[in-house]
C-alpha cells in the first residue's frame, strides 16, 4: 500500500495504490473536502454580487463559468442578450477554452518530463490574460459576462490584436506538435496508457475530452447550442483508442477548432448594444446618468438591491473545457490497473487536474418566497 499524489487540501486529490512490484493492482482515489462554500455564501448576495464567485470555482475557466451562470439567470428572467454580446461571449468562451487546453497539454508534458512546451505556450497564455485585462480590468477573475449581456464593450483595437494573435498562435500549436506528437518518448509514455472504452466512458459518466477521446462525438455546443454557437462551423475531434495519446490529440485539435470559432466570431461581430435595454436588469450608461434622474435612481437601486427574479427553476449547461473529476476518480482504478506506477502520473496529468470546486458546468437556480437557493453541480477538482 502506497500513498500517491499530494495530500495538500488545496490539491484535493489523494489516492492509495496497492502495488505488486511496480505494477498497480488497485487504485483507491479520494476526493478532498476543501471547498469555498459558494452555495451558502451567495444565498446572501444579489444575483450580480454572486457572479464573481463563479470565476473562482475554476480559476482556469473563468468566463465559461460566468457564461453558464448568466445563461441560467437570463432563462429565469426570460431575456436574451443582444447579438453583439452573444458573439463576445463566444469569442471569450473559446479563448478561455484555449487557456484550459494550454494548461492541460503543457503541464501534462511537464509531468512526463517535457519542459519546453510549457514555456512556449505559457507565453501565449499571458497574451490571452492581457486580452482579459483589456476588456474587464482583471487578468483572471474578470466578472465580465453578466446576466443580460457583458459588462462593457470591446475597446478600440482589441479585435485587431486578437486577430493577429490568432494568426500567430496556430504556429505555436504547430511547434508543440512538432516536439510532441511524433516524439518517441512521448508516444511511449502515452500510447495504450489509461485506455478507457466508449462504453466504460459512458458508464462512468465521463464528459469533455475524456468522453470524446474514447470515440464518442458529444459536445454541447453542437447538441444543445447556446448564445451564437449554432451560427459557427467547427468540427468535434474524437479519438479511436481512448488512451492518453488520443486525449492529447483531441485537446490539440480542439485548440485549432477554437481558433476557427474565434475567427468566425471576429468576422461576424455586429455593431450594437452589449447589454439588454432594461434598466431594471442592466445599469444605464454613464452619459445617461449625468442627465437623467431616472437613470441615476435605476443605477442606485440596481447595485444596492439587485433585480427581482420570478419564482421558478431552470437547468442550464455549457460545454466547459474540463471534465467531471468525481467521475474520473471512479474510472481511475480501471484506467491505471496493470500499469506501472509512473504511468499513473501520465493518466492523472491528462485529466487536467486543477483544484477546489473548479468545475461549474451545470446550474439549477431556484427563487421561491424570497429565499435564494443556488444548487451547483460543481465538483471538487483534485
Amino acid at each position: 500500500m502506497i500513498s500517491f499524489a499530494l495530500s495538500l487540501p488545496c490539491i484535493v486529490f489523494f489516492s492509495l495504490q496497492t502495488k505488486i512490484g511496480e505494477s498497480v493492482k488497485k487504485c483507491d482515489p479520494h476526493i478532498g473536502l476543501l471547498h469555498r462554500g459558494t452555495e451558502k455564501l451567495i444565498e446572501y448576495k444579489t444575483y450580480l454580487q454572486a457572479l464573481p464567485y463563479f470565476d473562482r470555482l475554476d480559476y482556469v475557466s473563468m468566463m465559461c463559468n460566468e457564461q453558464a451562470y448568466s445563461l441560467a439567470v437570463e432563462k429565469l428572467l426570460n431575456i436574451q442578450a443582444p447579438p453583439r454580446a452573444q458573439w463576445i461571449r463566444v469569442l471569450y468562451g473559446e479563448m478561455t477554452r484555449i487557456l484550459n487546453h494550454i494548461m492541460g497539454v503543457t503541464t501534462h508534458a511537464l509531468d512526463i518530463g517535457a519542459m519546453t512546451p510549457f514555456f512556449w505556450m505559457f507565453e501565449e497564455r499571458e497574451k490571452m490574460f492581457e486580452f482579459y485585462e483589456r476588456v474587464s480590468g482583471a487578468r483572471m477573475h474578470a466578472a465580465y459576462v453578466r446576466p443580460g449581456g457583458v459588462h462593457q464593450d470591446l475597446p478600440v483595437g482589441l479585435m485587431d490584436d486578437i486577430y493577429e494573435w490568432c494568426k500567430n498562435f496556430s504556429i505555436r500549436i504547430d511547434e508543440v506538435e512538432e516536439m510532441l506528437t511524433n516524439n518517441r518518448i512521448w508516444k511511449n509514455r502515452t500510447v495504450d496508457i489509461g485506455v478507457i472504452s466508449a462504453e466504460d466512458a459512458l458508464n462512468y459518466g465521463f464528459s469533455g475530452v475524456m468522453l470524446r477521446g474514447s470515440g464518442i462525438k458529444w459536445d454541447l455546443r453542437k447538441s444543445q447550442p447556446y448564445d451564437k454557437y449554432d451560427e459557427v462551423e467547427f468540427d468535434i475531434p474524437i479519438g479511436s483508442k481512448g488512451d492518453c495519446y488520443d486525449r492529447y490529440l483531441c485537446r490539440v485539435e480542439e485548440m485549432r477548432q477554437s481558433l476557427r470559432i474565434m475567427h468566425q466570431a471576429l468576422n461576424k461581430m455586429p455593431e450594437g448594444e452589449i447589454k439588454v435595454d432594461d434598466a431594471k436588469i442592466a445599469p444605464p450608461k454613464r452619459s445617461e446618468m449625468k442627465t437623467s434622474m431616472e437613470s441615476l435612481i435605476h443605477h442606485f437601486k440596481l447595485y444596492t438591491e439587485g433585480y427581482q427574479v420570478p419564482p421558478g427553476s431552470t437547468y442550464t449547461a455549457v460545454e466547459a473545457p474540463k471534465v467531471r473529476p468525481h467521475h474520473i476518480s471512479a474510472g481511475l482504478d480501471k484506467m491505471s490497473k496493470g500499469h506501472m506506477l509512473a504511468d499513473v502520473v501520465a493518466i492523472i496529468g491528462k485529466e487536467v487536474i486543477i483544484d477546489q470546486e473548479s468545475r461549474f458546468r451545470r446550474a439549477i437556480l431556484e427563487y421561491k418566497n424570497m429565499n435564494f437557493v443556488l444548487s451547483l453541480f460543481s465538483f471538487f477538482f483534485f
